[in-house]
This record gives structure tokens, C-alpha cells and sequence, in this order.
């Protein structure tokens, strides 16, 4: 497999991360603050705590986006790796000030990237050799923009460390042999320095050119060459040669570097480099502009493609990403604000985004989904937007010792249901158990049905209800009374002793 290319909230958490993003913003030559503002926050109201249902396929090519519920914020530059055995996994920034180490995060979802869950970090602290090498000042509050990949079993995960205004920074490596945290040879062992900047050497007529050491991406080329694409503002994206098994620069790494992509304007905002191949074209992916400035973020993604991974690399129009090109094709759209900090596997883009649907904290980061649609050639990601609405309020029927409830909506991604139940009126809901696959129907709507004991003998009343949601937005349905159970005088239905 190779990779083509997640708590309660914590005012003071949140606070810092805000106070960092007004730092960079004034700072237009700096790299983007590639921050998660605090701590994993709780899950979505209704997500299931025990494993879903396995996803009905269908989900996976929905317009507008695959709807992505559970545990998905804060996740800050998404590195997307779905594993041999069907589990999604994303790797993110860490969190700031420290928190939980400030390492880089892990997430993973078991129905097709739908439901997310946290899974931890990858250490309980930065490593040491990171506080010596920025021994000259302030130290890295945590653990940036990373990238996983897999070859000959071995997982790498490249990840970056660097001071918010300036390109004093690292990318270094991890490697693991497996992503499961529950197996017995899970650790990410620290494999230490890939690439640092400012770095040297890498045009002779132009001694002062480098990049931000931070936002790798890996590629290989049809031959099996492997290649790291790196670089954020400054002069922008490079491709720096790289070699397995070690996963770091070739030798003479500098002469053999190739710029391909800078803004020549002002600040240059350019960042986030993904590469991925698809028919005889290699991809460059990039996010244009400003993150981390919430609702006011102007990120956004853009694209050229190339017949040789070296470039140049052309826009639809033809113009060179060396030069200002770049085909914008995912930007914001309704309740989604900045997307970028993207990476690619197999045909989904993962990205963060700010999250104007969130009552709680608006503007969060926030992981989104795309799958990419090719047309002439060209990645295309429907953008459309349709808030969830109730089109078919809950149904509940009881058989034996089984009560079911039904209910459908429509919108643009396609909600998912989230089934929650209240045994005080509706004072307070708890999420169910176990949650259905949400089933988009050939009417183009979506529905669910969950299945879960019915109401015992002198059971107080339990309610149930559906909270349908998307990017955008949530709809919530009418509550129904959980049915009674329902046996015949035959005996037949009754439940097993």
C-alpha cells in the first residue's frame, strides 16, 4: 500500500490558539500558524460510542462531501491513510502551549471515514533534540503539519517543528510498523532530522534561496523514486530528492532540488504541498492564502498537474505554478470557511476547515472530506450547499422485544443521522449506543432506522430522537415514545432466556 496521500474545551487552550493566530497574522512573509486550537473536543452529539455498522458504499460518493460526524475537531492539517484492514486514519498538528505534550494527534474511524474517534497522540512529549535545536529562543509549542506514508511495512510519519513568523524549522521522521495502537508492536520511534531551514545551496545564482522546512509530502514517480515536496511562503514549494529504506535526502540533496511552484508576489502564500498520480498526470496540490484567522481565513485549494513529477506544473489555463499559477478548486463555501492543509489517499482529499456551524465555539478547526470527482482530466469537488432538513419525521414500531425507528432527510453533503434517547422528558439526551448507517435512497434523500430493546413493563418513557447533520448544519426530528415490547400469545418473537 502506498499513501497517493484526530475533552472538554479549555478556555485558556482556546485563548492562546487565538492569540498565535493574531501573532501570524501580521506577520505577511511568515509561514501559516498550522495550529488545533485546544483540546479534542467532545463527540457530537449522537455519534456512536461503540463501533458503527460498516458503512453503506453509497457514502462514499455523495455530492457536496462525505459528512464526517464523532470526534472530528480540533484536527488542524489532516495527513489521510486508510490501512490494509479498512480503518481510516488521520494525523494532525498538535496542540498548542504543550497540551497533551503538543505532539502530533491521531483519529481513526472503522465505517469508511464517517464516525471519528481520538485516538491519542503519537508521544507524550516533544522530543528533546527538538528544545536543543531551537536552543537559541523560543521553543516549538507543538509538532506541525504531518505526513504519513507507507512502504515495504514500514509506516513514516514526517512531521514539523518551527516559531510561528519565521523559517527556523525542522521536518523530522517517525516510523512505526503498524498504525493500530492497540498492537503489541505499536511505537513511533523518532528517527530525527530530515530537512531544516534556512537551508543552503539550492540555486548557485541565487545563494539566498530557500524554503520553510515544514508541510512534506511524499511522492513516488512511475519508477518507484521517491520524493519529498516541502515548503510554506518564502520562495515557496520544492522537491527534495529522497531514498528508502531511511526515508531522508539523497546525498548532495541541495544541488538536486527542484522549485516548482512560488506565487512572485507579495508574502508569496503558498503552501501545503501534496503531490499525487492519477492517469499520466502527476498532481500538485497546494493551499493558497491565509489560514488560521477563523471566519476571516482565506484559505483555499489549487491545483496544476505535470507529465513529469519534476514540472512544471500547469494550471488549467496553462499558466506555471512557478510563476502564479494554480486552478483554485475547493474554497469556502456555506458553513465551510478556509479549507486547505490538505492531503490526498487514493481519490479522497482531507483538509481542515473553520466551522461556522459550530454554536459552541464557531470557527473551529475542523477535519472535511472530499471525494475527488476527475472531469477532463482535472479533479473537480462539488461545493454545493443544501442545510439538512426533516423531510419524513420518526416512525416507531415494536416486534417482540425490538422496538424500530425511521426517519429521513435531505441536504447537500448528505446528512447523517445521529440517534440520541432521553428518559426525562427531554430534558437531557444521551447519544444511542450503537449507531445505524445512514442510506442514501434512489429518491436522493437519506434515511436511517435504528433498532434497540423496546420499553419494558413499567418502564418510565423513553424518547427518541434523530439529529440529522452535515457541514452546514443540523436538523433535529420530532421525539417519538420508545414502543412497548410486542409479543403475540403464540410465544412466537419472544426474546432468548
Amino acid at each position: 500500500m502506498m499513501k497517493s496521500r484526530p475533552w472538554m474545551l479549555r478556555a485558556a487552550g482556546l485563548a492562546a490558539a487565538l492569540g498565535l493566530t493574531l501573532t501570524a497574522a501580521a506577520l505577511p512573509t511568515a509561514a501559516s500558524p498550522h495550529i488545533a486550537a485546544t483540546a479534542p473536543a467532545p463527540e457530537v452529539a449522537g455519534t456512536a460510542s461503540a463501533p458503527a455498522a460498516k458503512n453503506d458504499t453509497s457514502l462514499a460518493d455523495l455530492p457536496g462531501g462525505k459528512t464526517v460526524v464523532g470526534q472530528t475537531s480540533p484536527i488542524h492539517d489532516p495527513a489521510l491513510i486508510i490501512d490494509d484492514d479498512g480503518t481510516w486514519y488521520v494525523y494532525s498538528t498538535g496542540l498548542v502551549n504543550r497540551e497533551n505534550g503538543g505532539t502530533i494527534q491521531a483519529w481513526s474511524s472503522h465505517d469508511q471515514g464517517t464516525t471519528w474517534e481520538y485516538s491519542g497522540t503519537v508521544w507524550d512529549r516533544i522530543p528533546a533534540w527538538i528544545d536543543e535545536h531551537f536552543a537559541d529562543g523560543e521553543l516549538p509549542g507543538n509538532l506541525w503539519a504531518p505526513e504519513i506514508t507507507e512502504h515495504n511495512g514500514t509506516y513514516y510519519l514526517y512531521y514539523s517543528a518551527s516559531r510561528f513568523g519565521g523559517n527556523k524549522s525542522l521536518t523530522a521522521l517517525a516510523t512505526n510498523t503498524t498504525l493500530d495502537p492497540t498492537h503489541p508492536d505499536y511505537e513511533w520511534v523518532d528517527q530525527g532530522l530530515v530537512v531544516s531551514s534556512p537551508a543552503t545551496g539550492l540555486d548557485p545564482n541565487n545563494p539566498g534561496k530557500t524554503f520553510n522546512a515544514i508541510d512534506a509530502g511524499i511522492i513516488e514517480d512511475a519508477d518507484g523514486t521517491p520524493y519529498m515536496a516541502i515548503g510554506s511562503f518564502w520562495y515557496g514549494i520544492f522537491l527534495v530528492p529522497i531514498e528508502w529504506p531511511s526515508g531522508k535526502p539523497v546525498a548532495d540533496w541541495q544541488s538536486k532540488t527542484v522549485n516548482i511552484a512560488d506565487r512572485f508576489m507579495p508574502g508569496n502564500p503558498i503552501e501545503a504541498p501534496y503531490i499525487t498520480r492519477h492517469g499520466g498526470y502527476y498532481y500538485l496540490f497546494v493551499s493558497f492564502d491565509s489560514c488560521c484567522r477563523g471566519a476571516d481565513s482565506t484559505y483555499k485549494v489549487a491545483v496544476g498537474r505535470s507529465t513529469s513529477v519534476k514540472g512544471p506544473y500547469l494550471d488549467k489555463d496553462g499558466r506555471d505554478m512557478f510563476g502564479g499559477g494554480g486552478s483554485v478548486v475547493l474554497d469556502s463555501h456555506g458553513a465551510v470557511t478556509g479549507p486547505g492543509g490538505q492531503s490526498v489517499f487514493g481519490d479522497y482529499l482531507a483538509f481542515h476547515y473553520y466551522d461556522g456551524s459550530n454554536r459552541d465555539i464557531p470557527y473551529f478547526p475542523t477535519l472535511g472530506i472530499q471525494k475527488i470527482e476527475w472531469v477532463d482530466g482535472w479533479p473537480a469537488f462539488d461545493q454545493t450547499v443544501e442545510l439538512p432538513q426533516v423531510s419524513k419525521q420518526p416512525k416507531a414500531r415494536a416486534a417482540g422485544g425490538t422496538a424500530s425507528v425511521a426517519a429521513t432527510a435531505t441536504g447537500t453533503p448528505g446528512p447523517v443521522a445521529v440517534w440520541e434517547t432521553s428518559s426525562d422528558g427531554g430534558a437531557n439526551w444521551e447519544k444511542a449506543g450503537r449507531q445505524p448507517v445512514t442510506k442514501r435512497t434512489d429518491e436522493g434523500t437519506y434515511t436511517s432506522r435504528l433498532e434497540l430493546p423496546a420499553a419494558a413493563p413499567g418502564q418510565p418513557a423513553v424518547l427518541v430522537r434523530a439529529v440529522f447533520q452535515n457541514a452546514h448544519g443540523k436538523a433535529v426530528t420530532d421525539a417519538v415514545v420508545l414502543p412497548a415490547a410486542n409479543y403475540c400469545s403464540s410465544g412466537k418473537g419472544q426474546p432468548n432466556p
